[in-house]
């Protein structure tokens, strides 16, 4: 049973079309093709600006870090000036959507929210890119009853249309929509609590999806919300729900058996399910990365598979990266390459079409890679022409041009480890 707390309506403004600029892509963008829920594009004001926001005309790229005495820090990949934002204590994991930082602290039991100041908008078949001041903009906490002393882990959900926070140990699902986060704010659309179990909560459109458990303690059934966090009536199982990425096409959630994909319409939210093929051939995917606003997402399929979601065509493709990894990245661009983190640390670039291995580097991160609690916050993420990996223990980030044979294009050295890592502007 999902219980509903404070609701806040959340207003989706208009998008005002206008003169546009080029779009970035000079690869297969299946340009003019518009993503199935026409809503993508639907929140913020004029095509993603803000009061006191510049607008430019390329991709504002930067790496947002967090080391390891809390101390966050913004390096411009165009300049490669570094600011440093503050202080945040205590974070384990580091999520973001492409502009937003979500730094998760448990013995906080909160997400501390930082705003990075850049990022692009996605008007369909091209992008608009801005830029403003970063700023801390404080923290989303659970409130429901929880061992202070074990804290309280938070799952983190974010895409275009705002922000979904799930605390495990209170049942807690908080939504804040993305034109209050524009506006540096964190007034939730709603917090709503179920039974405490390992669940997510996502935003789509002006709505949202939740995990709700099953009679063993497990997510076993995504229910959809309003803004407001009323249930819509829309519903679909998915065993054992881990894993969440939305992109052009729809919203994905990992299931034990293949994947929900979730789109909006007038009525609400339709969902597809989309098995894996061949029962058994590998284990399942929980965690996808991709590049934003792409169709196809990779997601770890044991040791050495990547499972590939084609979210257009609702299929899956398995490909076999020869070793073990860690983490899988699909670029989808013409070439289809697909990026890799191996678990001694080097990153391998493959063919999503073929599965052959294109290029690999030497080991980058081979300390940080031997040690399991720098290993966590090792991150892989992709953009249009670049993969970036921080080094925790080498106190480095890289910067990998994975269509010239995995070449090394810059290492950055940092003063302190970089613990945690995300790539904003994007």
């Amino acid at each position: 049973m999902i219980r509903r707390f404070i609701p806040i309506s959340a207003a989706v403004l208009a998008v005002t079309l206008a003169a546009c600029a080029q779009g970035p892509d000079g690869d297969d963008l299946d340009a003019g093709s518009p993503p199935d829920h026409e809503d993508t594009t639907a929140l913020g004001d004029g095509h993603g600006a803000i009061p006191g926001a510049q607008e430019v005309a390329e991709p504002q790229l930067h790496l947002l870090t967090i080391d390891q005495d809390g101390a966050a820090r913004h390096l411009d990949l165009l300049d490669e000036s570094v600011d440093t934002l503050g202080t945040i204590d205590g974070a384990t994991e580091l999520a973001t959507e492409g502009r937003y930082g979500y730094a998760i602290r448990p013995d906080a039991g909160a997400v501390t929210v930082v705003d990075s100041g850049v990022w692009s908008w996605n008007h369909v078949d091209h992008f608009h890119y801005y830029r403003s001041d970063p700023s801390v903009l404080g923290d989303v906490r659970a409130n429901g009853d929880f061992d202070a002393a074990a804290g309280v882990h938070a799952t983190v959900s974010a895409n275009d249309f705002g922000a979904g926070f799930f605390f495990p140990e209170t049942g807690e699902a908080v939504m804040i929509a993305a034109d209050r986060l524009g506006a540096g704010e964190l007034d939730e659309a709603f917090r709503v609590a179920a039974e405490p179990h390992d669940g997510l909560v996502v935003p789509i459109g002006n709505r949202a999806l939740v995990t709700e458990p099953g009679p063993d303690g497990t997510a076993a059934r995504i229910q959809a919300l309003s803004s407001d966090g009323e249930l819509l009536g829309h519903a679909a199982d998915c065993a054992d729900a881990r894993g969440t990425i939305t992109t052009v096409v729809g919203t994905v959630i990992g299931c034990s058996d293949g994947a929900l994909l979730a789109t909006t319409s007038d009525g609400g939210v339709e969902f597809e399910f989309i098995a894996y093929p061949d029962a058994g051939s590998a284990p399942r995917a929980d965690e996808f990365r991709a590049r934003k606003d792409r169709p196809t997402v990779a997601g770890v399929a044991g040791e050495s598979g990547i499972w590939l979601l084609h979210t257009r065509n609702r299929e899956w493709t398995l490909i076999d990266a020869g070793e073990p990894i860690v983490q899988a990245a699909a670029v989808d661009n013409a070439e289809s390459h697909v990026v890799a983190l191996t678990a001694d640390g080097s990153v391998l670039v493959l063919s999503a079409k073929t599965g052959e291995r294109l290029a690999a580097t030497d080991p980058l991160v081979p300390d940080s890679s031997a040690d399991p609690q720098r290993r966590a916050g090792i991150a892989l993420t992709v953009d249009q022409h670049r993969a970036y990996l921080n080094g925790p223990a080498e106190n480095k980030l890289f910067e990998i041009d994975f269509a010239d044979n995995a070449r090394v294009a810059r290492v950055f050295d940092t003063p302190t480890e970089p613990r945690l890592m995300v790539e904003t502007g994007r």
